[in-house]
């Protein structure tokens, strides 16, 4: 499916982000505390691999040059949104509705009240 700028984009992020967690909870080699633990520690993993691809991508490793695109960096930073809103709802049910609440208190924190 595209959407308005022909981008292919899932028809809701969140049921993609509930397919998700279902496909990782069907399999996951460690449960309970541990599992969750392990799963809040994947964002930290995600985060690396960003760090990683700027690095690569402004060649600042004087032994490995230029290893990465500035197309790599959007890939990993899209991985890092989409494992902590997995993360997200694997700490909630409710997901949707803890991240659109905390959306508008930030937004209304930082932007202030927009009047319609």
């Amino acid at each position: 499916m595209s959407d308005a700028h022909g981008n292919d984009t899932p028809a809701d992020l969140w049921d993609s982000i509930d397919d998700l967690w279902k496909w990782l909870e069907a399999d996951q080699p460690v449960g309970g505390r541990e599992g969750l633990l392990l799963r809040m520690l994947k964002l930290s993993e995600e985060v690396g691999e960003v760090a990683e691809a700027v690095i690569g991508a402004t060649g600042q490793n004087p032994r490995k040059g230029v290893t990465h695109t500035w197309d790599d960096v959007q890939a990993e930073l899209c991985d890092v949104a989409l494992t902590a809103l997995v993360a997200l709802r694997t700490l909630t049910p409710e997901a949707r509705e803890v991240f659109g609440r905390h959306l508008a208190r930030v937004t209304q924190r930082s932007l202030g009240t927009r009047d319609a």
